[in-house]
């Protein structure tokens, strides 16, 4: 006898058979808009990346012209800076320690006014004000950064310097001083230490400050105890980012600090920026090919490895310190 073939029940028939499947959220192949945006995305970060590089090679060249007459150890070490002489004569100095310690004075003044100034903005926009408050004042806040450096150059010249003179004493305060070049530039920095202080200060999650505040503890102490050492990372990177520019700065240094390279730490006294010092010798000042013109390129690649140094110490800090919530 033929044996029937059993028939398949409703029930044994799968329920997605006969539907359309769904498609897949990836592709496996993409798009030609999609390689496009690729591709301009992959160009911008080559195009930064070959900047960076372009910009160190020549650095690294036209100062190799340089130490090929100068010895590295002399450049490094010597505490006087008159390269506009004869390169044959006893006068012809070039050792960078003045532009070096012009730089790092007012770079010290110029965070000791933006770095307490900076973080109470930030605590008092975290932790105190209102929120239509801080949409308010921190726009107002940022706008600052954008103000040109000439400008509160002069500022500091004409407006800082002459109030310097009255208090302290026209035979004290120079003309051209670093007080009051620093004092502006923790002016123009104070945005940078505020806005991202600001920042890392609001990303501390509510759940610390509220169980701080369940203990017993008063906002003060929840400010300093519990968001200030949260938000560290966040808090160190920001006055390095803000110590890098005021290390690069240029136009307010030129302007009001003077060009007498020196080694002072009088704030009072005249100074010269590595950065004031290449303007000077940019604008005509140093024959082109020079030994003086080389020069520049010396202290510009310095002033590299300064700032790269304080970026590497900024991520290092990051990463010591980093919190994860």
């Amino acid at each position: 006898m033929p044996q029937t073939q059993p028939q398949a029940s409703a029930a044994d028939v799968a329920p997605d058979e006969g539907r359309r499947q769904p498609s897949p959220l990836v592709r496996s192949r993409k798009r030609n808009g999609e390689r496009v945006i690729l591709g301009a995305l992959w160009l911008c970060a080559a195009i930064s990346v070959v900047t960076t590089l372009a910009i160190v090679v020549v650095l690294a060249v036209e100062a190799s012209v340089f130490f090929r007459s100068v010895a590295v150890v002399e450049f490094l070490t010597d505490t006087r800076w008159t390269p506009f002489g004869n390169p044959g004569s006893p006068s012809f100095r070039v050792g960078v320690l003045p532009l070096v310690n012009g730089t790092l004075l007012v770079t010290g003044i110029a965070l000791s006014v933006a770095v307490p100034l900076g973080l109470g903005a930030a605590a008092y926009l975290s932790e105190y004000a209102r929120r239509g408050v801080r949409k308010t004042l921190k726009p107002f806040l940022e706008v600052l950064a954008g103000v040109p450096t000439v400008v509160l150059g002069y500022f500091a010249l004409t407006f800082v310097t002459p109030q310097l003179r009255s208090i302290f004493g026209s035979d004290t305060v120079q003309v051209f001083n670093a007080a009051s070049a620093g004092i502006v530039m923790g002016i123009m920095i104070i945005p940078t230490v505020a806005s991202l202080s600001e920042d890392a200060m609001s990303a501390v999650p509510g759940d610390l400050r509220q169980a701080a505040y369940g203990l017993g503890a008063t906002r003060r102490h929840v400010v300093v105890k519990v968001v200030f050492p949260a938000a560290l990372s966040g808090i160190v990177s920001a006055v390095i980012l803000a110590m890098g520019r005021a290390i690069g700065e240029t136009m307010i240094v030129a302007i009001a600090a003077g060009n007498l390279p020196t080694m002072t730490i009088d704030p009072f006294d005249q100074i010269q920026t590595m950065t004031a010092y290449i303007v000077q010798a940019v604008t005509g000042e140093a024959p082109r090919g020079s030994l003086t013109y080389q020069s520049i390129f010396a202290v510009g690649g310095l002033l590299f490895v300064l700032t790269f140094a304080l970026n590497l110490v900024a991520q290092r800090i990051v990463t010591r310190f980093r919190e994860a919530y």
